[in-house]
C-alpha cells in the first residue's frame, strides 16, 4: 500500500526545470488498429524513460482516458530535446511511425506542452498525500517553506 503523508509536503527544488505534457485522444474508438499500437508505445516510453533517469528525466505521472495524459519532469529543456530526437531511443521512431500510419487521418490526436520553470515561480504543496508529481520527481520536506516559491516577484 502506497504511504500517505499526513503533514503538509512540499518538492526541494532549487534548479530549473521542465514540465512536459503529453498525451493522445481518440477521435474514432472503431479505428482500433491506429490507436491501440501509439498508446502501447506511449506506455513504452515511459517505461523506458523510468529505466535511464540519467538522461535528464526526473519523473512522470500518467492518467488514462480519452485524452491520455502523461505528465513527464526533466532537468532541462535540452535534455528533453536530445531524448526526442534520439534515433537510438523508444520515441523518435514512434513519432515517424505516427506520421506514416495516421499522418492526416484525425483518428488519433496528439499534442503536447513543455513549461521551463525557474526557481520561485512555482508553487506546490501536498497534504494528506502521498508522494506525487513534482514531489515524487525530486524530494518531499515537512519541514520546508515554500523553497520553490521563495523568490516571488513584486
Amino acid at each position: 500500500m502506497v504511504s500517505i503523508n499526513k503533514q503538509r509536503m512540499v518538492p526541494v527544488i532549487d534548479e530549473p526545470f521542465v514540465v512536459f505534457l503529453v498525451g493522445m485522444r481518440i477521435n474514432k474508438f472503431w479505428r482500433v488498429h491506429k490507436w491501440v499500437p501509439l498508446y502501447l508505445k506511449m506506455s513504452k516510453i515511459v517505461k523506458e524513460l523510468a529505466n535511464t533517469p540519467d538522461i535528464g528525466f526526473m519523473g512522470y505521472e500518467s492518467w488514462v482516458g480519452n485524452p491520455r495524459l502523461i505528465i513527464q519532469y526533466w532537468r532541462s529543456y535540452d535534455e528533453l530535446q536530445v531524448y526526442a530526437r534520439s534515433k537510438d531511443a523508444t520515441h523518435f521512431p514512434t513519432w515517424v511511425s505516427f506520421n506514416e500510419t495516421i499522418g492526416r487521418s484525425a483518428d488519433v490526436g496528439i499534442w503536447h506542452e513543455v513549461y521551463v520553470i525557474e526557481p520561485g515561480n512555482c508553487e506546490a504543496v501536498y497534504t494528506h498525500m502521498p508522494a506525487f508529481g513534482l514531489g515524487k520527481a525530486t524530494r518531499l520536506d515537512s519541514n520546508a517553506t515554500l523553497r520553490i516559491t521563495q523568490k516571488v516577484k513584486k
